[in-house]
Parts: C-alpha cells; structure tokens; sequence
C-alpha cells in the first residue's frame, strides 16, 4: 500500500471542504435572502400585491349605458378599477388621464386594458374606447379592498379571471402602474 504524503492529504481535504462551502453556502446565502423578505427588483411591484385576492368574478356591475359588465376570461383583459367618490372635482379628472396615459403607454398591449370607472366621470377627463362606467354596484364595491379610503380614491388592478390582485394608494406615482401594467400584460 502506498503511503500518502500528509501535505497532499491536507491540500485534498481543503479543496474539498471549501467545494462544499461553496456549493453549501450558496444554498444558506438563497435563504437567508429568501427569509429576510430581499427580492430583485424587477419582481417586486409598486402596487400593493392583495393577499388573499378580492374575488370580483360574482360581479357583474350595471354599465351606466345599460347591461352588465362580464368578465370573458378568454378575452385575457386586465381592468383598472375605480370607484369615485360623488364630487370629486380635478383629482378624479388628473387620475382619469393619469390612467389614460398609463393604459396609451402600454402601445400595442393597450387594448388589452379596460378602464372601470364606478362614480361620477370628470366631464374633462378623456373617454377612451376603453372606458368602461359603471353604475353604483355593492358586490363590485364588496369585492375592492379598503375602497372608501378618506386620504383619497385608490386604484385596482384586476386580472382576467376577476381577482383584484393590486391596490394602490390614493395619490400612487402613475408610473407605477405603468410599470406593473407592463409586467403583467407580459402574461398570457
């Protein structure tokens, strides 16, 4: 049998535990991260991300032109939502075209986005195609959380099987939502 000389043995055994700290300490370093709530910030979103969702597919809020509002998942259409507060003046007109331009801004993904406006619609607020009013409706409402907010009026995002997945507070950056919007138009 032939003998191994001690150096090489303790060069072999080094290599080998610093492989192991390595391949170990990648695992620890993951969880640590993953514990610590860090994420990349190309997943995190400006919005408020719903936990548990709201489950607005029950819905179907009254058009103010008549009809309801359906949902069509097929159609993999993703909804902004807001419900204006009677009155509301030059803030609801601002968010309306911060919205507008938030939905424009997503260029061929923006017929993929409809606008549901529940409330009064500023008179010189822009009307898309996409514009969606909807008359006073409580499951609507029920399925929004913290809706009645007295710093302001939030906005949602809904998905395209009805789940209200975003809040985001009143007087949130547009940007944003552009951003978000962005994200998860990507989806199919």
């Amino acid at each position: 049998m032939n003998a191994v000389d001690p150096a090489v043995r303790r060069r072999n055994r080094i290599a080998l535990v610093l492989i192991a700290l390595v391949f170990l300490g990648s695992f620890g370093l993951a969880g640590v991260l993953r514990f610590t709530g860090w994420r990349p910030a190309g997943l995190k979103s400006h919005g408020e991300l719903l936990q548990p969702p709201g489950d607005a597919r029950r819905a179907e809020p009254p058009l103010a032109a008549g009809g309801v509002y359906r949902w069509q998942p097929e159609l993999r259409l993703w909804r902004i939502a807001v419900v204006a507060p009677a009155r509301c003046g030059a803030p609801c007109a601002r968010l309306a075209a911060d919205l507008e331009k938030a939905r424009l801004l997503q260029s061929r993904e923006a017929a993929r986005v409809h606008v549901l406006w529940m409330g009064e619609y500023p008179a010189q607020a822009p009307r898309s195609p996409a514009l969606r009013l909807l008359r006073e409706d409580a499951a609507f409402r029920a399925a929004l959380p913290r809706v009645d907010d007295a710093r302001g009026v939030p906005v949602y995002v809904i998905d395209p099987n009805g789940f209200v997945v975003l809040r985001y507070a009143p007087g949130a950056d547009p940007a944003g939502l552009r951003a978000d919007l962005a994200k998860l138009l990507k989806l199919r």
